[in-house]
């Protein structure tokens, strides 16, 4: 008998009611485990407290044994397609501050949590348009709904395009295609996705979550640690992309943020550079 006890893992029950204000979470009896982003059951609307979340949550999934695989999605009609109204307020109030913890911290935490805390395959399900589509493109399956768009509005709003989706962008689309979306905010449609190499399948909206739990239905068919070191082959280049690039990324966006000694996150900018998306524009050049 060793000396000292295992520290407890995280109990599903418990972090189920700690993350609902960010994620509706359900698990089935063999270890799938289904993650729906919201805010107040609707869309993610993007704010400090939601970025922090994602890592916070991604790292407590994968310390608990009992998950096999997780899919990721989004609530509603839209992946993420507006700012919280008070979300940048920390922000505002102390950028110095907050240009670590959430443009430099918790953002690079979301991205190498995904890729390297979670252990289990992922599926990763877009459920509409939006941005920071990152967290589902990044899993290592990617499925979309029909009017799914992908694209990048940070270079629009006055921002460098290096927490995170740049690092997505550059490794699915490659250097010229890559370039040409966070140069543009061009949006990319379910079908050009599909072309890219950016999704794997495009399903109807109302058949994406089964569809999701089939291809989990089939990761599951094989035994627990062939799943789970099969995910150790299929990131690798992932984890040599985030270790290349993600950091150095988010301390250029953090410097161009910090030079500007202004916030460049707002409900405004936000709201004017998707416009262009929901108009069904190519890209937002004008």
């Amino acid at each position: 008998m060793s000396l000292v006890d295992f520290i407890p893992t995280p109990k599903f029950e418990e972090y189920k009611e700690r993350f609902k204000q960010h994620y509706k979470l359900e698990r089935r009896a063999d270890g799938v485990i289904l993650v729906q982003a919201h805010t107040q059951g609707g869309p993610i609307q993007l704010s400090v407290e939601n970025h922090r979340s994602i890592g916070q949550l991604f790292k407590t999934i994968g310390a608990d044994p009992e998950n096999e695989v997780m899919i990721f999605t989004g609530s509603g009609e839209d992946f993420m397609m507006d700012a919280d109204p008070e979300g940048f307020k920390l922000e505002q109030e102390d950028l110095q501050h907050w240009a670590y913890e959430y443009a430099y911290k918790d953002g690079r935490i979301n991205v190498s949590s995904l890729v390297n805390d979670l252990e289990i395959p992922t599926i990763g399900v877009l459920n509409g348009p939006g941005f920071h589509t990152e967290i589902c493109l990044m899993c290592d399956i990617s499925i979309c709904s029909e009017d799914a768009v992908v694209f990048d509005l940070h270079y629009d709003i006055g921002s460098v395009p290096g927490d995170g989706i740049h690092s997505c962008f550059m490794e699915l689309l490659g250097v010229k295609r890559g370039a040409y979306a966070l140069l543009t905010g061009q949006a990319i449609d379910a079908k050009k996705a599909l072309e890219y190499g950016i999704v794997n399948e495009v399903v109807p909206r109302d058949k994406l979550l089964e569809r999701a739990w089939k291809l989990a239905d089939h990761i599951m068919e094989q035994p627990r640690i062939t799943r789970r070191l099969t995910t150790q082959i299929v990131r690798r280049p992932w984890k040599k992309r985030i270790t290349d690039d993600l950091d150095g990324g988010f301390g250029i966006q953090m410097f161009a943020h910090l030079a500007k000694k202004k916030s460049i996150h707002s409900r405004n900018h936000i709201a004017t550079s998707v416009a262009y998306v929901k108009e069904g524009k190519e890209n937002n050049i004008k």
